[in-house]
């Protein structure tokens, strides 16, 4: 299996920037030139996700997808505040290769299974901010929603599980935890997911340091790594990251 290495770029006002723990954002520079930069420098796929999407404008997210689609040649995912099917669809129509849902999924879990009927689970990707529920790892994760702000009680197992059975392709699994920490992404969490579920599973939220990565995929079991600062911040290439997980032995896309 060849790992997928995913730069991800939050996006506020038209711009990328990127939080530690969610909050105290820095500004990263601009979508879609990034994404092109990206591009060349060989990263597998890209996850956009819009912050705050709620309250932007629809047309500026659409034109943006639009914009980027029209510069890079990998397959991207599109994300934040999506919530209907016809907000699906138009995401995929402008241009995006996947679209990611989150909290409208957990409030109606209905919209999986439509979504799945129209556009094919292959397109769809579920985003899951997991929590802690206590320091051991048999204590489990809560799901939380609305930009990590509103816990849901909600088991992140039972819920992946779910899912599953709704028919979603695919998970990308964020830490709230280690998110933005840069020590390292939660490797218990990632592995209780992957054992759960047959679909593959992006580790997202804390990578800091080139074996941080190799641990998402040797301890966490990920098909692929998301990160965002070490990239944006030019801590490492995509280059490095790939010849790095390549002498590890982790099969990569060169």
């Amino acid at each position: 299996m060849t790992i997928r290495i995913i730069p991800c770029l939050d996006v506020k006002d038209g711009r990328v920037v990127k939080g530690v723990n969610f909050s105290s954002l820095r500004d990263a520079g601009d979508p879609v030139e990034l994404g092109a930069y990206y591009d060349r420098e060989g990263a597998d796929e890209l996850v956009f996700l819009a912050i705050a999407a709620a309250r932007e404008q629809r047309k500026t997210l659409l034109e943006m997808v639009a914009k980027i689609a029209q510069k890079i040649s990998i397959p991207f995912t599109v994300g934040g505040g999506v919530s209907t099917v016809a907000g699906i669809e138009e995401l995929l129509a402008a241009g995006a290769d996947k679209i990611s849902i989150n909290s409208a999924a957990v409030k109606n879990p209905e919209l999986l299974s439509t979504a799945v009927s129209r556009v094919g689970s292959q397109r769809l990707v579920l985003a899951v901010d997991a929590k802690r529920r206590g320091l051991a790892a048999n204590e489990g994760w809560e799901v939380y929603i609305n930009g990590g702000l509103t816990p849901t009680g909600l088991d992140v197992l039972e819920w992946v599980t779910h899912a599953e059975k709704l028919g979603v392709g695919e998970l990308l699994v964020t830490s709230m935890d280690t998110d933005g920490t840069k020590d390292g992404y939660d490797y218990e969490l990632l592995r209780a997911v992957r054992d759960q579920v047959k679909m593959p599973v992006i580790a997202s939220g804390g990578a800091g340091k080139l074996e941080h990565l190799r641990d998402a995929v040797l301890k966490g079991k990920a098909d692929a790594v998301l990160a965002a600062s070490i990239f944006h911040f030019q801590t490492y290439t995509i280059h490095e990251v790939k010849d790095y997980l390549a002498s590890a032995g982790i099969a990569v896309r060169m």
